[in-house]
């Protein structure tokens, strides 16, 4: 599937609506639509919108639910997208789809994950404290845990599925995101070189030494109909 261009978000305040923010853009296919301040990304192409300042030092509080439409080739698969935070570089540098970041991942399941949409080099890298064990060959989150760096691949969130699969509507035992079509408040507290993940009021996941430590945002379309009624930042 050929990728979506990423769409130039002009700037982003707490309390602005998307309404305001998207007004004046062209959109393909409809990904990205704006109806009485709510923003739904339908994730029929791969994409994401991306503000045009970079940012530091903030509280982001993001509501979203997802919706019930997904695409091939994720179909059949856990509902997904993320909010990809210190974005630098170019459109397309990672996957021919989305600038190197830090990603908070939204995904049923396993939301509250943290990835590194990196080069694989120590310029984009996270430092988190981790259970003994790992789910296959991924870490897990513990806040008493070794401390390890990685600059791929990701950090589960404490209490992601040891048994999750990559399937439509899985949920796990410990999960914290609320059930399809009610609303969730994914927050990201970004402080110098660390990052603190909530998920509905609970902390999920924590990175320190984040590199890099600052950069665009960008909201990914990737197969599943999701929206947002809120997204604020807040400066720290």
């Amino acid at each position: 599937m050929k990728p979506l261009p990423c769409l130039i978000i002009t700037i982003w305040k707490a309390g602005i609506l998307f309404s305001k923010i998207v007004a004046a853009i062209v959109i393909p296919n409809k990904v990205f639509t704006v109806e009485n301040g709510i923003l739904r990304i339908s994730g029929e192409e791969w994409g994401c919108i991306t503000t045009e300042e970079e940012y530091h030092n903030y509280h982001l509080i993001a509501e979203f639910k997802w919706g019930a439409i997904t695409h091939e080739p994720r179909k059949d698969r856990a509902r997904d997208s993320g909010i990809l935070v210190h974005s630098v570089g170019s459109d397309g540098d990672h996957s021919g789809t989305w600038m190197y970041s830090i990603e908070c991942q939204i995904i049923e399941g396993g939301t509250g994950d943290f990835l590194v949409v990196g080069d694989k080099t120590e310029k984009y890298s996270i430092t988190s404290p981790v259970a003994k064990d790992k789910q296959g060959s991924t870490y897990l989150y513990q806040p008493d845990g070794k401390l390890v760096t990685i600059n791929s691949g990701r950090i589960n969130w404490f209490g992601r599925d040891p048994e999750w699969k990559d399937t439509l509507g899985f949920r796990g035992f410990q999960d914290i995101e609320k059930p399809i079509g009610e609303w969730n408040t994914l927050e990201a507290m970004v402080s110098g070189d660390t990052i603190v993940q909530k998920l509905n009021g609970m902390v999920v996941n924590e990175a320190f030494n984040v590199r890099p430590f600052k950069g665009r945002i960008q909201i990914q379309s990737e197969g599943a109909e999701i929206f947002f009624r809120r997204f604020d930042l807040i400066p720290l």
